[in-house]
Order: structure tokens, then sequence, then C-alpha cells
């Protein structure tokens, strides 16, 4: 599977953004896709992810500090994932990344759960 993200960009303080991640090829290997950021001299860290089967929506998991701000959705029809980014933070400034793979529950929010990496697209939040 290929994913490609877009959507990043330079936001003001409180404004908002949201991100895809478009996947392709070999879909059915993969059964969830997340988001992870990364900001300069950082790790790069978990920020949300969304299982690609269970119901129309999908069951979704958030970083502890993020949730509320940031909403994670799906479209399979179009094997896209969004990430809508609201009240967005200087703070929230880092290179986002889209991933997918087969992780279990207990990695989902680590970067060794997944097995494909999209390229990063740059959110920058101005003060």
């Amino acid at each position: 599977v290929q994913l490609q993200a877009s959507g990043g960009g330079l936001v003001q303080a409180g404004g908002s953004l949201r991100l895809s991640c478009a996947a392709s090829g070999s879909i059915f290997s993969i059964n969830a896709m997340g988001w992870f950021r990364q900001a300069p001299g950082k790790e790069r860290e978990f920020v949300s992810a969304i299982r690609w089967s269970g119901g129309s929506t999908g069951n979704t998991y958030y970083a502890d500090s993020l949730k509320g701000r940031f909403t994670i959705s799906r479209d399979k029809a179009k094997n896209t994932v969004y990430l809508q980014m609201t009240s967005l933070k200087p703070e929230d400034t880092a290179v986002y990344y889209c991933a997918g793979g087969r992780p279990i529950l207990s990695t989902i929010r680590s970067v060794g759960g997944y097995t494909t990496w999209g390229q990063g697209t740059q959110v920058t939040v101005s003060s």
C-alpha cells in the first residue's frame, strides 16, 4: 500500500486545517491508518488513528492531549483518511505523517505498529 498525505500549510493560532491521506495499492494489507507528528528535535509522536473496518465510522483513537481538538475520519470509497484539526496552537507545529498497518490495540498508538508511511506534510501554526 502507498500513502499520500496532503493538506498541510501555514495557519494562525486558533485556526483550522484538514489533512488528507490517500491510500492506494494493497488496501487489504492494512486494517488501520494513523497520524503521527514530529517537531524539530523531538521524537515522532502519536496523534490519532482509525480502524479501516468497524461500522460506518470505524473505531478511533486519539492522543489524550489532542482529544477534542482533532477529529479523524475515513472515506472508504475514496480510500482516504482525514484529520480535522481545530483550535490550532503554535505547539502543534510539526511535520505530520500518515501511516498504515495492522496494529493491535497495544500498538495502535506506537510508531512500531505501522508498516507503511506516507511522506510528511508540514503544519506551521503562527502565534
